[in-house]
């Protein structure tokens, strides 16, 4: 009885021990953002928040390197310290030898660390930096990338050594080829001169960024106006000091997603294929190799309207696994196999986009993690038989997967109990063994709120997935309201094993609120058809999955329905105007970084072309695209609940117009409506943003629905 009164003891001690989540424990989340290995060594990144010292209430993200041997995988070396971040972590197939990169004289470099002793010397001083560093397999080469404008390609002798204009059309009105491109010297700027010498000035006006002259079709960036087309191109360098690097790419293309072939002299990289459209207009690719003893290049694959990213290579260097999407259409990525020689190219029948994708060493089977139904699981693909197996469960994302020698697979790791760690798994990922405490110390102080699953059908007949949270001091017999949280894309997906949304969903509940969150029709995760289901209905079918779900968590006994709130961002932003347009629910709403007007979004943001993917064009037939009947704006002075919208000033995905319109239609209506602009920030602001601003943007959501659920 002792015994059983002192363990009870302990229990209300412990339980009396732990906090709710706050605000600023949103600094306190670690996050390992890559990991890689070779031979019996684990190199992992890992981002930290951390206080700035001269500016009180401010923060910076630091990212530093870790080394752990797999002989003792629960001891983690500091590899970099303090507030210069090394990033991108590449470890040399010896093991001995680390390739990061690193910010010096405010561009991006390569360094070495060898792992023997010493300090990280730099590798490149390229004007325009470099990054993406990878190994030779002999491990005495660096391969990487770097960026050059277009008037820099122009006049480069590597890059354009003959001094070749693009084969594509600049697309500048009044000239009929790109003869203008041509910088001549002997001109005079002159404004007062004759045509030429007019010209000249008003290119110098450009190139003092007086003016901005935009001719090209993508010319938004995340942040800012870009009308410059930069070019990504590959480089390799002898891991030498003072070592020069040998351009391998050139021209008016960008080459990505290079690797090395093994045994062979040769890398495989994708780059535009061979048509006359502006690049930005093609935006399907081709699989190259690229010979680099001569440089020369063969086209592997090309298939008209497909785009491959994410190539990954057979240890023997014999076949490649790759994702396979069409751009310019609701895009979906395919994974496919192919031999390095371009033959044998198939579809894989699996039903989920692929993240990470792995071989196992002896070429048998494929390890991948996909987005589904709520988790990042792994699934395993067996080669011999084409067939798919799912390894582990929905309630956790899995990540930065890395396979080694002996077929151990080092992975990270989030779900509700922590936001991230390291585990190690064997191949089938049926033995996991956590190797890391990253988050573990603080988050054991903290009371959580674990989400429930639950389903219903739909009117489509669609098994709609959705998940409850309780107040985090839930007691039994007391109310509390309740939160919808929609997610955006709108082919994003939350569920357990989502990382970017714990710490909001469990400040909320932290706050005493119930939360709901859904995967509408439209969501990823649960397949091709599932996600292609709101074409041309991005606003009255979600709305009956998002209040759906929600109806069935209102009916719980503990939700007082008198006391329900809403809030989304990107395409969930949009989502809540149109839901708080056509339903009276909700003591008040939350909009972020929205899309509400689609045919302005065609012009103002860079992710523009969701309107023609998914509704066609602004002037077709409204009866058939229902561009006008799906957007938000059309239906604002049908909104009557109080509505506080939040837009980022450089914010260029979706456009801080969308937000001014609403905005200043609702005022000019007299309705209950707030504006929050939050200077510099980007669509990124509730992710990767300012910290400062960060907590901001959650403590306004929290202070703006306390005004109408107190009352």
């Amino acid at each position: 009885m002792r015994k059983i009164l002192f363990l009870l003891l302990i229990c209300q001690f412990s339980f009396a021990q732990q906090e709710k989540i706050t605000v600023t424990d949103l600094t306190k989340i670690k996050n390992i953002i890559s990991i890689v290995n070779a031979t019996d060594k684990v190199i992992y990144a890992l981002k930290t928040i951390e206080a700035n010292t001269e500016k009180p209430l401010e923060y910076d993200y630091v990212t530093n390197l870790y080394l752990i041997n797999l002989n003792n995988p629960q001891k983690h070396i500091a590899l970099t310290r303090g507030s210069e971040s090394a990033s991108q972590p590449a470890i040399s197939p010896d093991g001995n030898t680390v390739a990061f990169v690193r910010t010096a004289k405010e561009k991006s470099q390569i360094f070495i660390l060898p792992l023997d002793g010493g300090e990280p010397w730099q590798l490149t001083s390229l004007k325009n930096g470099a990054s993406s560093p990878q190994f030779s397999p002999d491990g005495s080469k660096i391969l990487f990338s770097s960026s050059s404008s277009l008037n820099e390609i122009l006049t480069d002798s590597i890059s354009n050594p003959k001094k070749e204009l693009p084969l594509w059309s600049f697309e500048k009105p009044g000239f009929e080829n790109n003869a203008f491109l041509i910088e001549n010297k002997n001109i005079k700027a002159n404004p007062d001169g004759n045509i030429e010498e007019i010209r000249a000035y008003l290119n110098k006006d450009v190139i003092d960024k007086k003016a901005k002259v935009l001719n090209r079709l993508n010319f938004q960036g995340e942040s800012t106006v870009e009308p410059e087309m930069r070019f990504t191109h590959i480089y390799e360098i002898q891991i030498k000091e003072k070592a020069k690097p040998r351009q391998i790419t050139t021209g008016y293309n960008s080459f990505q997603n290079a690797v090395y072939i093994p045994n062979t002299n040769k890398i495989l990289a994708t780059t535009a294929r061979d048509t006359a459209l502006h690049p930005d207009r093609e935006q399907s690719n081709k699989v190259i190799e690229i010979d680099l003893g001569n440089l020369t290049q063969k086209t592997i694959l090309d298939i008209e309207g497909k785009r491959f990213g994410g190539l990954s290579i057979s240890p023997s260097g014999k076949k490649i696994a790759t994702v396979m999407s069409s751009p310019n259409l609701l895009s979906y990525g395919q994974l496919c196999m192919f031999n390095t020689d371009g033959t044998a190219f198939k579809e894989i029948n699996f039903d989920r986009v692929p993240n990470d994708i792995e071989w196992a060493k002896d070429e048998k089977s494929l390890l991948l993690t996909a987005s589904s139904n709520g988790g990042i699981p792994f699934f395993k693909l067996d080669i011999a038989s084409g067939k798919v197996s799912k390894l582990t469960d929905y309630e956790s994302g899995n990540g930065n997967m890395t396979i080694t020698n002996n077929n151990k697979v080092i992975f990270a790791k989030n779900d509700v109990s922590n936001p991230h760690e390291i585990y190690l798994a064997d191949l089938d990922l049926k033995n996991q063994t956590k190797i890391s405490n990253i988050n573990g110390d603080w988050v054991k102080t903290k009371k959580l709120s674990y989400p429930e699953k639950h389903t219903f059908k739909n009117s489509a007949g669609q098994e709609i997935e959705f998940w409850i949270m309780k107040p985090t001091d839930f007691v039994a017999g007391k109310k509390y309201p309740l939160l919808l949280q929609m997610h955006g894309g709108p082919t994003a997906m939350w569920g357990p094993g989502e990382a970017s949304m714990w710490h909001e969903l469990q400040y909320f509940c932290a706050q005493g609120y119930g939360v709901v969150y859904p995967n509408q029709r439209g969501s990823g995760g649960y397949g091709k058809d599932f996600q292609f289901s709101n074409y041309r209905d991005w606003g009255t079918g979600p709305q009956e999955d998002a209040l759906g779900a929600c109806a069935i968590a209102a009916a719980e006994s503990w939700v007082d329905t008198s006391k329900q709130v809403i809030t989304g961002g990107s395409y969930a932003g949009y989502l809540t105007a149109w839901i708080v347009a056509h339903d009276n629910r909700f003591k008040a709403a939350f909009a972020q970084r929205g899309v509400y007007d689609l045919t302005t979004f065609m012009g103002e943001g860079n992710a523009w072309r969701l309107t023609p993917n998914y509704f066609g064009l602004p002037w077709d037939d409204e009866a058939k695209t229902k561009i006008d009947a799906n957007s938000p704006y059309t239906f604002v002075d049908k909104i009557n609940t109080p509505l506080l919208i939040k837009h980022g000033e450089n914010d260029l995905r979706t456009g801080v117009i969308q937000s001014e319109m609403m905005f200043k239609s609702l005022k000019y209506l007299g309705k209950d409506v707030e504006y929050v602009r939050m200077p510099g920030a980007t669509h990124e602001l509730s992710r990767a943003g300012n910290v400062r601003q960060r907590i901001d943007r959650i403590l306004r959501i929290y202070e703006f629905f306390e005004r109408y659920i107190s009352k």
